[in-house]
């Protein structure tokens, strides 16, 4: 993974101090509210409904072990001994005391990490597939344009103040998993007829109160224009995007007032007079340094019918592991090798409610242990609030599997209705309309059969507390949104949605629920799929291709009669 340069932890080192003195300030009353607002945003630090909440950055998602020991010390020191991971692949902390953040920062940096640009109207966090590197259908690994990226857009004077928070995404993969087509930039590497590498690049997504989807604005931009080209996007968006109403003001809704094609004109024009052939233009020495922050780590090679043989043995005799190999383990492109996704939805333990995408220091501990023990040392954070070591031995599966037991980290829902995606909703978020964490457990209680929700097959659940989507509502299969109504919260439900390759907004299914009746809602949808889906003998039809056969009427009518 990439490593700090001199003037990286310089410029960390650096900000940390300036943001030391501020807060001093602050606190001291020499420093007004208005003038303190700003400065604590580019650090990541946001006023919430019940303390200051701080967003560390976790750059495409890419975590050392020494990196999680010094997230466990963190929250054990200075939070409630737990963190969240967010759909931007980003860590929260949501007890912190302003007077020790900047010690927070101080720490961060001693592991080459901080908090900047994870709040604010800035580039944000790029995000990338949690199998960048080791999928066998990848053209090319997107984590070392992501990293050239991340350069460029860390502290870039033209961008520091957008009209609108920015967020890109970049894939290396035809199947989607980094929800590219709901980012104000998606970015999907490509082939040309020549078997050149380039960019197909979308513009204008992204959820809140307008979702609307990405359009591809050039099918093919080769790779050494990636700079040059997402600069002159970004002028167009500084220039004319609308700067007089926060709620017009993002990217998504220039594109869809001019159209894409006239935005991609403009573009076109920026590109071809100020940066097109300039500074800005990538060399194959660029290329070659970035990609050697993520060489190959020392893979074994093994006997692959006894690897086959062995595991085989251990899936007959025990259906506990045989469950999670299936639903928690990815296809690796080194024979031998398997990627372990670590699922953050243990829903209820112990008789209480865990909420989606939180760790516990004790966990994040262990976690460094065993990444070093299993993993090379390393740990992914992805979109849908989970973890995953990458590099598992096949041969490694199953004693990893038993302590992740032992962690409650190795529920085998991955892709289930229980892996939701959930925002903190109402019980943090001083925007959120509505409670979150009470609805998910009351869910867990409804669909707590495993076997009943492998049956059901894969279903996306994502349950945001307001119309900010962090929880990207509307690109689940199935969606919830929190919603006030006079004091009282109400669940509003849509059916649908897509954020892979056929990216789609669900909708609305009708009327919002009552709070006490989200689960039994949700057990009437479910009924109506098994009743309507087609079944062969090779295939049973999903949630989602049922959905868009029969549209949501069927559903309407179960729900609301």
């Amino acid at each position: 993974m990439y490593q700090y340069s001199y003037a990286d932890q310089a410029l960390v080192d650096e900000r940390v101090a300036q943001f030391r003195d501020q807060t001093r300030r602050f606190l001291a009353g020499e420093l007004p509210e208005e003038q303190f607002l700003p400065l604590r945003l580019q650090n990541g630090l946001y006023i919430q409904r019940y303390a200051p909440m701080l967003r560390i950055a976790i750059p495409y998602g890419l975590l050392a072990s020494r990196q999680l020991r010094a997230l466990a010390d963190i929250t054990r020191t200075y939070d409630k001994g737990y963190g969240h991971f967010t759909t931007r692949t980003n860590i929260q902390l949501n007890w912190v005391k302003l007077e020790d953040v900047p010690d927070i920062l101080a720490k961060l940096a001693s592991v080459q990490m901080h908090a900047i640009q994870t709040s604010g109207n800035c580039i944000r966090n790029t995000t990338t597939d949690p199998y960048a590197g080791i999928h066998k259908e990848e053209i090319d690994d997107p984590r070392p344009y992501c990293e050239i990226i991340r350069q460029w857009s860390t502290f870039h004077p033209e961008f520091a103040f957008l009209p609108r928070k920015f967020k890109i995404a970049v894939i290396g993969t035809e199947t989607d998993r980094a929800s590219t087509q709901v980012h104000d930039v998606g970015l999907h590497i490509v082939k040309n007829d020549a078997g050149e590498i380039g960019f197909e690049v979308l513009v204008g997504g992204g959820l809140g109160r307008t979702p609307i989807i990405g359009k591809t604005i050039r099918e093919f931009l080769p790779r050494e224009h990636l700079l040059s080209y997402l600069d002159a996007v970004l002028r167009v968006y500084n220039l004319h995007g609308r700067r007089d109403n926060k709620y017009k003001a993002r990217i998504k809704i220039l594109v869809e007032s001019l159209g894409a094609r006239e935005f991609a004109k403009l573009v076109d024009a920026e590109w071809e007079k100020h940066t097109k052939d300039g500074s800005l233009t990538l060399t194959d020495e660029n290329f070659a340094a970035a990609s050697s922050y993520f060489s190959a780590p020392d893979y074994k090679g093994f006997d692959a019918l006894q690897v086959q043989s062995d595991l085989q043995k251990q899936l007959d005799a025990d259906k506990a592991f045989a469950d999670w190999y299936e639903h928690n383990t990815v296809a690796h492109k080194v024979d031998g090798y398997r990627a372990a996704v670590i699922s953050l939805k243990a829903g209820l333990v112990d008789g209480r409610y865990v909420p989606a995408g939180d760790v516990t220091d004790t966990q994040l501990d262990a976690l460094a242990d065993l990444a070093e023990r299993y993993s090379f040392g390393e740990i992914r954070s992805t979109y849908q609030q989970n973890l995953v070591f990458t590099d598992v031995e096949v041969n490694d599966l199953y004693t990893l599997w038993q302590a992740l037991s032992e962690l409650n980290l190795a529920r085998a829902n991955i892709n289930t209705l229980t892996d939701m995606i959930v925002c903190p909703g109402w019980d943090y978020c001083s925007l959120a309309n509505a409670t979150t964490h009470n609805i998910a457990e009351q869910i867990e209680k409804q669909f707590d059969d495993l076997d009943y929700l492998y049956d059901l097959g894969d279903i996306r659940l994502n349950m945001s507390g307001c119309m900010n989507a962090c929880a990207h509502h509307h690109t689940g299969d199935i969606g919830i949104l929190g919603v006030d109504k006079k004091g009282e919260h109400w669940y509003q439900i849509s059916l649908g949605g897509n954020a892979s390759n056929d990216a789609r907004l669900g909708k609305i299914l009708g009327k919002a629920v009552p709070a006490d009746d989200v689960a039994t809602t949700l057990q009437s949808i479910l009924d109506v799929y098994l009743e309507l889906r087609e079944t062969t003998e090779q295939d049973v039809e999903d949630f989602s291709a049922v959905v868009e056969r029969v549209g949501i009427a069927p559903f309407k009518e179960k729900v609301y009669g």
